[in-house]
């Protein structure tokens, strides 16, 4: 039903779509990404993209992807699309040679028991980045 692709945040008519995704999943709760940093994902439904996802080099964790945004529009939420994206960046993540992928979620319980179903653990990092009520997640994928 639906289709994961990896998509190139270079091109104008990608970074368009990635960027109206995230608008209609984030409203004005996060700045828009640059898409031409890191790789990134489009879940379709049909021909039509309905999920969103990036991975960029962590500036944070050595040697880790960090999975800087993922987002469903809301009809589509339930249907393990999140799951879906972080399998496909953690693969890219092993191609590009990290050791792990880390990411955080601040008040947003069904992401973080998307990270839990995925194998992430929460972890302390050494110099947090989020704030005070943020979760960090780790997982090893080597």
């Amino acid at each position: 039903m639906y289709r994961i692709r990896e998509v190139d945040g270079h091109d104008d008519e990608v970074a368009d779509m990635l960027a109206d995704l995230h608008r209609l999943t984030f409203f004005d709760g996060a700045p828009i990404p640059e898409f031409d940093q890191g790789h990134w994902w489009l879940a379709y439904d049909e021909a039509l993209p309905v999920a969103f996802a990036g991975v960029v080099p962590s500036t944070r964790a050595h040697n880790a992807g960090y999975f800087c945004r993922v987002g469903v529009l809301k009809r589509h939420c339930g249907n393990a699309l999140q799951l879906r994206l972080m399998r496909a960046l953690e693969s890219r993540a092993r191609r590009v040679g990290w050791s792990s992928v880390v990411s955080d979620t601040t008040a947003n319980l069904i992401s973080a028991n998307n990270f839990i179903r995925a194998g992430y653990r929460m972890y302390q990092p050494l110099y947090p980045w989020g704030y005070p009520n943020t979760l960090y997640w780790r997982k090893s994928i080597k």
